[in-house]
Parts: structure tokens; C-alpha cells; sequence
């Protein structure tokens, strides 16, 4: 059995698990398939703190940032804010936890900032690929020639994608 495992989970209350969901509200906007009855838990995986929903990883809690959507989370709400958009010619490696350059950005959120958490998706459908950290500004991304935009926290398929209740 592998080491990277949840520990000391916690089933979270109704009142904190609206407000988990007003945190995720206000940094992606409407989330609409949140389900209302959900069983919602927090648990420790190895360097993060994270939040289940249905027994699967659907987001990270980051201690200096606050919470993000997992690859999982954003498969399942689809938010329309803090996003990357990567060409095919990207995708390959950024499906196998590369940091993203520059040059490979076709677009990205006007709104990122440096610090901010960001999610990839890749240009042909839309669909999440991995959450990073900005390393430049959503202004830059695209236009840039050269440099690393986006450096890989979590990626489709890697052990935090693994985990399972």
C-alpha cells in the first residue's frame, strides 16, 4: 500500500460547508453543480491540507493562498474564472507535471496575478489538465516568447488525482 494517503479526516458541518463553498464562490464564480446534501470532509495528505466531496479529492487548501479546485473539482464545476489556456503542442507534457512555459499559453484569465493559483486547460476542448502557481501575470502569458508562466502544483493523474476514499 502506498504512504501517500489521506489522514486525520473530518466530516465538516453544514455551516462550514457552506462556507467552503462561499470561499469557492467568490474566487470561480458560480459553481452550479454543487450538490446541496453533499458529504463534504477535510483531510491531510502528504504537503497539503485538502477537501473531499463524495469521497473523492475536489480541492487544496494552501495555507497563504486559500482554497483552489483540484483537476477533479474543476472536471466536476467547470468555473469560467483563473484559467490558462495551453496548444496541443503542450499538452503532453503538461499532463505529465511539467511547468508550463510561455510560449505554449494561447490565452489566460486577464486577471492573474504573480502568486495566484491558475488552472490549464488545454485549447482544443476546454478540458482541465493541471492547477499551478502564476509566475508571471495573465496579461503576459500569452503574448510572451520565452520564460516559465506557470509552475505545476497538480496534475491530471498524478498521486493526489490517485487518492480514493
Amino acid at each position: 500500500m502506498s504512504e501517500y494517503r489521506l489522514r486525520r479526516r473530518t466530516r465538516l458541518k453544514n455551516k462550514q460547508v457552506r462556507a467552503l463553498r462561499e470561499e469557492l464562490v467568490d474566487r470561480f464564480g458560480d459553481l452550479g453543480s454543487w450538490p446541496d446534501n453533499a458529504s463534504v470532509e477535510t483531510a491531510e495528505a502528504p504537503g497539503w491540507e485538502v477537501f473531499l466531496v463524495g469521497g473523492l479529492v475536489h480541492g487544496l487548501r494552501d495555507p497563504d493562498a486559500g482554497v483552489f479546485l483540484s483537476v477533479r473539482g474543476l472536471l466536476a464545476y467547470r468555473p469560467a474564472t483563473r484559467w490558462a489556456t495551453v496548444d496541443m503542442g503542450a499538452v503532453r507534457f503538461v499532463h505529465n507535471g511539467a511547468d508550463v512555459m510561455a510560449p505554449g499559453i494561447t490565452e489566460a484569465d486577464p486577471e492573474l496575478a504573480v502568486g495566484d493559483w491558475v488552472w490549464i486547460r488545454d485549447e482544443k476542448n476546454g478540458q482541465p489538465l493541471a492547477v499551478g502557481k502564476c509566475l508571471m501575470p495573465g496579461t503576459e502569458m500569452g503574448p510572451a516568447s520565452k520564460g516559465k508562466a506557470i509552475q505545476s502544483v497538480h496534475f491530471l493523474g498524478d498521486k493526489l488525482w490517485d487518492l480514493d476514499a
